[in-house]
């Protein structure tokens, strides 16, 4: 394998936990969504570390714990052998507005599977989907210059943050 195949494979998430050790449970559906997200993240992601003050950048794959704490995203970065690597530390502000619309938007969406037609559930879909898509920008540009990840990735970080957000 050439050195960039090996870089691929290490500049991902081998491992991400969820604290949400002080929220309420989820419900029903937000446990599915965090399933789906965790499992998608896990088969197909790309993140990896900036070098920093000239040193070389962190070698992967990573470890990411999620938490809020103190009104705070937190992002915790291991290393595979679960040695800190680094945590960012993230204003839950620029991130209020799109949750709390994901949410609308995913209540609308949960009750017109059960009694709209195809057409009116795509349309509230595609809502979703852009709402979602937004999150993912607002995540990429939170961690600009900290983190390099990719939209899906981010999608999924962001569906992540939002199960986090619900109870925080």
């Amino acid at each position: 394998m050439s050195d960039q195949g090996e870089a691929d494979t290490r500049a991902r998430i081998c491992h991400i936990e969820i604290d949400d050790s002080n929220l309420p449970p989820p419900t029903p559906e937000i446990e599915q969504e965090r399933r789906v997200a965790v499992f998608d993240l896990l088969e197909d992601n790309s993140f990896a570390l900036p070098a920093r003050e000239g040193r070389p950048p962190p070698e992967g794959p990573f470890r990411l714990e999620l938490a809020i704490r103190e009104r705070r995203l937190v992002i915790e970065v291991a290393d595979e052998g679960a040695e800190p690597v680094t945590a960012f530390h993230l204003s839950l502000g620029p991130f209020r507005q799109v949750v709390k619309d994901y949410y609308q938007i995913c209540g609308s969406y949960f009750d017109a599977v059960k009694r709209l037609p195809p057409s009116q559930i795509e349309t509230i879909d595609m809502a979703r989907r852009g709402i979602h898509d937004e999150g993912a920008r607002i995540l990429i540009e939170r961690l600009d210059g900290k983190a390099e990840l990719d939209r899906d990735t981010a999608r999924r970080l962001f569906t992540l943050i939002c199960v986090l957000h619900f109870g925080g």
